[in-house]
C-alpha cells in the first residue's frame, strides 16, 4: 500500500486575481449570474450514496468523499480510467462542484451527469488538471454525478478528500413516510462515556417461509420481488403495514418483537436453503457514545446493502464485516466454492445506525439512515439508534457447493430489510438495559458475565 500523501492546501487568490475578478463583476463578464447562483445554492451531496469503479483498500472507501471529514479520502486502484459517482436522490440542477484532491490527482478527467447512472453527459472536461482544491462553476442536471478520471497525474490512482456538489434537488413526491412525531433539535453526541466492552442484545428469530414479496420496495405487489426468506413476524408479506405486523405473531424468542426481517433466499440449484433454528440478529451501538442510543420509532423501515452491488461495492460497503465465511475460508465477496473444516456458510452485515429523525421511509429506502463517521452520527442524521447486525448461518452440502447462489444473484448481492414492529416498551427496556447500560445481553436482556445487573425481561421474554 502506498503511503498517504500530505493534503494539498487550498489555492490562494492573489491581489491581482481579486482585482481582476472585481472588474469582471462590474462589467458583467465572467459568468456572474452563474457564480451568484452557485454561491447561494446549498450543498446537495452530503451523506448521499456513493459508488466507485474501484478502491485501493478498505481504508479509502468511496463514501469518504461525502462524509464532511476533510481527513478521510477515497482512493482508486492504479488504473485508467477510474470513476466515482454520487446519487443525489432526485432530479438535480447543479451549479458548482468542489473537488478536494489528495496529491494523487487527475490531470485529465470529466464531470458527467446522468438521469439513470447509465447514460452520461459531460458538464466539465480538462486535460490539464492541477489538483489541489478545485472549485468549478458548472451547468448541468441529473440525479447522478460522477468524476470520470482518464489520466492520472502520478503513478498512483485517483484520490479525493471531498467531492462536493451544490445546486437544487427536486425530490420524488411519493415514497416518504413522515415520522409522527418528528425528532428535531438533536445534536450528534461526541461524549465519551465510561468504557464498556459490550453494549448489545440479541433478537433470536427463526426463518418462517420464502415468498417473492417485499413490503418495503414493492408494497402491495405480491410476487413482484425475487424470493426472500422471512424471519421474525409470521405474517409479513407484500401487503404488510405497521398495524398488520403489530397484530401478527413472531418466530422471535421475545414475543414483543413482531418486526419483519427478510433477506434474499439462498438456493442450491433450485432448492431453497433456509437457516435452521433461531438466528442471531444483534442490536448494538454503532456510535462511540453508547449512552446516546435511543429505540427505533414504530414503523421505521430500511434496506441494508443492495441487490445490484458489485463485488467491490459489497466488500467496501460500510456494513461489510467479514463477507461470506465457511469453515476456514473468510472474507469472501462471493459465496465460497468449498468449505475447509466447516459445514455451514455464514454472513454478517451491519445496518446504518443514524436516523435523520424526519422520515420512517424514503423513496430509496436508505436516505433517512446513515452510517456514523468516526463513531459520531453526521449532522443531517443526528439521532443514534441501534445498529442491527445480521448473523445468518446456512447449512450447506460441503461436498458440492457449485450450485449455491442467492435469489438476487451472486453472493455479493446480499442485502436485507427491516420493518420495526417491536412493542415499544419492550424495545425501550432492552435498549436502555443492554445498550445504554453497556452489557452483553441475550434475548431476554441478561448478561451472564454480569448476573448482578439482572435482566430486562422475565423467563418468558416478557416485561416483568
Amino acid at each position: 500500500m502506498r503511503p498517504r500523501f500530505p493534503s494539498r492546501g487550498k489555492p490562494r487568490r492573489t491581489a491581482l486575481a481579486v482585482a481582476f475578478a472585481a472588474v469582471l463583476a462590474l462589467t458583467g463578464l465572467g459568468g456572474l449570474t452563474q457564480q451568484a447562483v452557485a454561491a447561494n445554492d446549498p450543498l446537495i451531496s452530503q451523506s448521499r450514496p456513493v459508488t466507485a469503479s474501484s478502491i485501493e483498500s478498505a481504508n479509502f472507501p468511496a463514501g469518504a468523499v461525502v462524509d464532511g471529514d476533510p481527513t478521510t479520502r477515497w482512493a482508486s486502484n492504479w488504473t485508467d480510467p477510474s470513476w466515482i459517482q454520487i446519487d443525489l436522490g432526485g432530479a438535480a440542477t447543479i451549479s458548482k462542484v468542489e473537488l478536494d484532491w489528495e496529491a494523487a490527482y487527475a490531470s485529465g478527467y470529466q464531470l458527467q451527469t446522468s438521469p439513470d447512472a447509465t447514460t452520461w453527459t459531460p458538464i466539465y472536461s480538462t486535460t490539464t488538471g492541477t489538483g489541489g482544491n478545485q472549485v468549478l462553476n458548472v451547468t448541468g442536471s441529473g440525479r447522478y454525478i460522477r468524476m470520470n478520471g482518464t489520466t492520472r497525474a502520478t503513478q498512483y490512482g485517483y484520490s479525493l478528500f471531498e467531492f462536493k456538489v451544490y445546486g437544487q434537488v427536486t425530490l420524488p413526491t411519493t415514497g416518504y413516510v413522515l415520522a409522527n412525531p418528528q425528532v428535531t433539535g438533536v445534536t450528534p453526541s461526541t461524549y465519551s462515556p465510561p468504557p464498556a466492552y459490550f453494549h448489545e442484545f440479541q433478537a433470536n428469530c427463526s426463518a418462517t417461509r420464502n415468498l417473492p414479496d417485499d413490503p418495503i420496495v414493492f408494497p402491495g405487489q405480491p410476487g413482484a420481488s425475487h424470493s426472500h426468506t422471512f424471519l421474525g413476524n409470521t405474517t409479513t408479506d407484500a401487503n404488510s403495514t405497521l398495524a398488520s405486523l403489530q397484530a401478527g405473531g413472531t418466530s422471535c424468542l421475545a414475543p414483543g418483537d413482531r418486526s419483519g426481517y427478510w433477506m434474499p433466499t439462498m438456493l442450491d440449484g433450485t432448492t431453497a436453503v433456509n437457516p435452521v433454528g433461531p438466528q442471531v440478529i444483534y442490536y448494538k451501538t454503532g456510535v462511540l457514545d453508547y449512552t446516546s442510543v435511543r429505540p427505533f420509532p414504530p414503523g421505521l423501515r430500511f434496506v441494508v446493502g443492495s441487490p445490484r452491488a458489485t463485488a467491490t461495492q459489497f466488500a467496501t460497503d460500510p456494513g461489510y464485516v467479514a463477507g461470506w465465511e465457511c469453515g476456514n475460508s473468510y472474507h469472501n465477496s462471493d459465496l465460497p466454492t468449498d468449505c475447509p473444516g466447516g459445514g455451514q456458510v455464514d454472513i454478517r452485515y451491519q445496518a446504518p445506525s443514524c436516523w435523520n429523525g424526519l422520515y420512517l421511509d424514503t423513496p430509496d429506502h436508505k436516505s433517512h439512515m446513515a452510517y456514523p463517521v468516526n463513531g459520531v452520527c453526521p449532522a443531517d442524521h443526528p439521532v443514534a439508534v441501534p445498529m442491527i447486525e445480521f448473523k445468518m448461518a446456512f447449512p450447506v452440502n460441503t461436498a458440492d457447493m457449485s450450485q449455491l447462489h442467492l435469489s438476487s444473484g451472486r453472493g455479493f448481492s446480499f442485502h436485507y430489510d427491516f420493518f420495526n414492529a417491536w412493542d415499544a416498551p419492550t424495545l425501550a427496556a432492552m435498549v436502555n438495559h443492554c445498550i445504554v447500560g453497556g452489557l452483553q445481553c441475550d434475548a431476554r436482556g441478561y448478561d451472564q458475565n454480569q448476573p448482578g445487573k439482572g435482566a430486562a425481561l422475565n423467563a418468558q421474554y416478557l416485561l416483568p
